[in-house]
């Protein structure tokens, strides 16, 4: 079906029938929340890393199939630039010895992929954007070959109508067009995944949401776009922008973005995905020969391919996953939240911490987004995305009921919820040694006020001080951060920039 899509577009009756399949999935998304048709609790997490392919000397190189070829695994897959790569962790239960387990598979996983990247002349980079990306890299050339990326980029430059525009004002102001959705391929992210049961779906939901601006604030490691320095995480502003499929006259009618942070706390899973079809016309507008009614009255679990895919041109922070398994319907949260890197124990470390706390959080009897308005936890999120580990957050205060407080990030993380996130670590049944392992790199990063961005900006601005221009400067910051990423030592550990 894609490969005819790709070939002849999509036409009105096309539109219409997936639009009348869309809503006939809601329903019965419905009535499977009802019935509570839904996988037993197991207490599932999944990660998923986007990672950067760079040459010895830090620029970007687009050989992801020359790569892939050699690698030959099915847990690594193609991303949307020629200079992306996905590698996947089968899912593990959140209990014992878990976080050690993954940084296992995923330092012998990176390690084969870095050898088969070296046949080629590039090697595997954890960041979340690569400082030495520049304009000539980012051009409609480099989209991966898949006819699915090609699909997309053309719905949304359709949907559009004009091209992309970025500006983002940080340290330095950023300015670009672009005639494709080529720049979104800049951003790599850490996905992490959590089965949920329906009715612990909501509480997860937003207590993924409230900590969203602490998980940036302690892994930022995105403060450089094409060249400029801009937000400390600067994924967010530039992937919102990327995916923009709004023109100037519906930003200013209130028109939502593809990409954004939501705009108010959820009772259930159904909540978000109604919203995506309130709000948001289908870019990939493809219909699948299932028909989920009779799928249901059969008492099986429908797939639902068309919400699916909707939800899956929705970008969400914490988006809110659908899925089949086993003939067994499951719903996951997703949180898209985090940077990649800096290295493994770094990648851990923010999972250790998010899976913590959102089961604290989630399981207090006073929940903290009945006390945090949603604009406040929206707002975090901007300042941390700006800021970083700098940051200032509003918080509720302790016993006060209403009262927000504004704090340091670094202290509200290490006195309010680096514990939670040990208490959360303990009722999931991980390993205490893996838990103080992790959690006290976070503890690190908050006392020494160090993360992936404040390491790059400082490295960048020591190069220039050595009398490097600015492309030189970013090239030597890139090469000293891959040589640092190897060793696989956490990122608040490691000599400031180059020539230390």
């Amino acid at each position: 079906m894609g490969e005819k899509v790709v070939s002849q577009g999509f036409g009105l009756t096309d539109r219409q029938h997936h639009r009348d399949k869309l809503r006939q999935c809601l329903d019965v998304l419905g009535v499977l929340l009802e019935e509570k048709r839904f996988d037993r609790p197991r207490n599932l997490m999944g990660l998923e890393i986007e990672l950067n392919l760079a040459g010895s000397d830090g620029t970007p190189s687009m050989v992801n199939a020359e790569v892939l070829k050699r690698i030959a695994s099915g847990d690594f897959q193609t991303e949307l630039g020629r200079f992306n790569l996905e590698v996947n962790i089968v899912p593990h239960r959140l209990e014992g010895s878990v976080l050690d387990q993954l940084a296992e598979e995923l330092r012998t996983a990176l390690a084969y992929a870095d050898r088969k990247a070296r046949e080629v002349d590039s090697g595997i980079v954890m960041i979340g954007i690569l400082p030495t990306l520049q304009d000539r890299h980012l051009v409609l050339a480099n989209l991966s070959e898949a006819d699915r990326y090609t699909l997309l980029n053309d719905q949304v430059m359709a949907a559009r109508g004009e091209q992309i525009a970025i500006d983002i004002e940080g340290v330095e102001r950023l300015t670009r067009t672009a005639a494709s959705i080529i720049l979104e391929a800049a951003c790599t992210s850490v996905q992490l995944h959590l089965q949920v049961t329906p009715g612990r779906f909501a509480a997860v939901w937003n207590a993924a949401q409230a900590v969203a601006a602490a998980q940036i604030a302690i892994g930022a490691n995105s403060p450089f776009v094409f060249g400029r320095e801009v937000w400390r995480e600067s994924r967010p502003p530039l992937f919102v922008q990327s995916t923009d499929t709004r023109p100037p006259e519906l930003m200013a009618q209130g028109v939502r973005p593809r990409t954004w942070f939501g705009e108010r706390w959820i009772d259930s899973a159904y909540d978000l995905f109604e919203e995506n079809l309130r709000f948001f016309p289908p870019l990939l507008p493809i219909s699948d020969d299932e028909d989920p009614l009779r799928v249901l009255a059969g008492g099986a679990a429908p797939r639902l391919p068309e919400l699916t895919l909707h939800n899956g041109t929705v970008y969400r922070w914490n988006r809110p996953v659908y899925a089949v398994a086993d003939g067994v319907a499951h719903l996951r949260v997703e949180n898209r939240v985090l940077p990649a890197g800096p290295t493994v124990p770094d990648v851990l470390a923010n999972t250790a911490f998010y899976y913590g706390l959102v089961r604290a959080l989630a399981e207090e009897p006073r929940p903290v987004w009945t006390r945090l308005p949603f604009a406040v936890a929206a707002d975090n999120f901007d300042t941390a995305c700006r800021h970083g580990i700098d940051a200032w957050l509003r918080w509720p205060k302790a016993g006060r009921n209403g009262a927000l407080a504004r704090v340091p990030a670094v202290r509200l993380v290490q006195e309010e919820l680096l514990p939670l996130a040990a208490a959360g670590l303990d009722a999931w049944g991980v390993e205490p040694a893996d838990r103080d392992r992790y959690l006290g790199i976070v503890e690190g990063r908050c006392r020494h006020r160090v993360n992936g961005a404040s390491w790059q900006a400082a490295a960048y601005h020591r190069a220039l001080e050595r009398g490097l221009d600015r492309d030189k400067a970013l090239a030597v910051t890139t090469r000293r951060y891959c040589e640092l990423m190897r060793t696989g030592l956490p990122v608040h550990t490691w000599p400031e920039g180059p020539g230390d």
